[in-house]
């Protein structure tokens, strides 16, 4: 019998290409893996591509919830935002994907996994790491980066494909680079490939609008969260795949989450992307919002510090890690009382507050009002600012008696 070989599979021509180019140089069967995390692509027709051009199974998994829940909201309990502005939608996706990709190699007895990640991204080092934590006696193959791969572009693969008998729907016409699921869009390539183009929005977002192009009239949204994790939107409860999509709807409708970065991949070079997270960018504000009311402020200090560290664990491929185990696990601890209602507004590209509210805000307004009473007295602020300023007040004397004996 000849070995099996697991190849992550989404239908394309990259991925459509690599069977008969796995079967042609390693003599595998090939077992194709579909990993549905909500992207939404269209599945039917699938299997029969997938045996078209060569493999013996496919397996469509659907693993949204598990995304959703056990990746997801994890990132948008620590607030793990990569440089600032990426919300680390295809980075959150890559471990889940890796996990059923192991799973499904055992089940078939395979030895080897497949992938078509290209030698200068970041989804190559994402899949492997994964791979290598969870089945490190797995052979992996990067079929870009393997010597007996000899196609540069999709003219080729396409002549490649028809070389090999698969007459297939695919064109050779420039597009967007994309990756899709529940959380995001990314668009590379393009216009977007110089970093002095203004993105043709007409022409990209596939989730929403422009912020131009939003309504006029702004829309309120309620949420309420138990414990870090969101529960209802504008009071119906649901679970959290389809609060995203709710979220997801009505953040594109208003423009929301539309971010345009020169980022810093882990391979070095710069790269330049505009990603849609319309859902997502609305959940980490509200839960944002929310924390603001609960979390002392060292607390709040040191969770910002680990959702930096956390957004860099993921982005790089390492959350298979007892690092990102040890981060999770603190930033779980601090969300215990993050219970409580959010309401905000949303309206062409904002989300804009209108009211936070829970049974365990640390917000005391008798402190808080300029009006003195018994929980704080103006004066002691006097003897704080004295102890506070010490050491400045002592470097100043030091330093004005120094230059007084020059």
């Amino acid at each position: 019998m000849k070995e099996k070989v697991i190849l992550a599979y989404s239908g394309g021509l990259d991925t459509t290409a690599i069977i008969p180019w796995l079967k042609e140089n390693y003599d595998y069967e090939v077992i194709c893996c579909c990993i549905d995390c909500g992207q939404e692509s269209e599945l039917d027709g699938l299997e029969e591509r997938a045996k078209l051009s060569g493999a013996s199974k496919l397996y469509i998994e659907d693993v949204t919830d598990e995304f959703c829940d056990e990746y997801i909201m994890p990132c948008v309990k620590g607030y793990a935002v990569y440089e600032n502005k990426y919300l680390l939608g295809t980075s959150m996706a890559r471990p889940v994907i890796a996990k059923r990709l192991v799973e499904i190699a055992r089940k078939e007895g395979a030895a080897a996994i497949c992938h078509g990640a290209t030698g200068k991204g970041n989804d190559q080092i994402r899949f492997e790491l994964g791979i290598k934590a969870l089945a490190p006696d797995l052979k992996i193959i990067a079929a870009w980066r393997d010597e007996k791969w000899t196609m540069d572009s999709r003219e080729s693969e396409i002549a490649y494909c028809e070389a090999h008998g698969i007459h297939l729907p695919f064109s050779a016409d420039n597009s967007y680079s994309r990756d899709r699921n529940l959380w995001h869009i990314s668009h590379e390539g393009l216009e977007l490939e110089d970093p002095a183009s203004e993105p043709n929005y007409d022409h990209l977002l596939v989730l929403g609008v422009s912020p131009e192009k939003a309504p006029d009239e702004g829309e309120y949204v309620t949420m309420t969260f138990e414990a870090g994790v969101p529960k209802s939107v504008n009071g119906k409860e649901m679970k959290v795949s389809d609060i995203i999509r709710t979220l997801n709807k009505l953040g594109g409708k208003h423009g929301i989450g539309i971010v345009d970065i020169v980022e810093n991949r882990v391979v070095g070079m710069k790269s330049r992307g505009v990603y849609e997270t319309p859902g997502g960018t609305i959940l980490m504000e509200a839960h944002q919002q929310l924390e603001e009311l609960i979390l002392d402020r060292d607390t709040y200090a040191v969770k910002k510090d680990l959702g930096n560290k956390l957004a860099q664990i993921v982005y790089e491929g390492k959350w298979f890690s007892p690092l990102r185990e040890a981060v999770c696990a603190f930033i779980d601890s601090t969300q215990q009382y993050v219970t409580g209602e959010v309401k905000f507004k949303l309206y062409k590209g904002n989300i804009i507050k209108a009211g936070t509210t829970s049974p365990y805000s640390l917000y005391n307004e008798d402190i808080a009002s300029f009006t003195t009473g018994d929980l704080y007295d103006h004066k002691d602020a006097s003897g704080f600012i004295n102890l506070f300023g010490l050491s400045t007040k002592v470097r100043a004397m030091k330093m004005a008696s120094v230059n007084k004996e020059k």
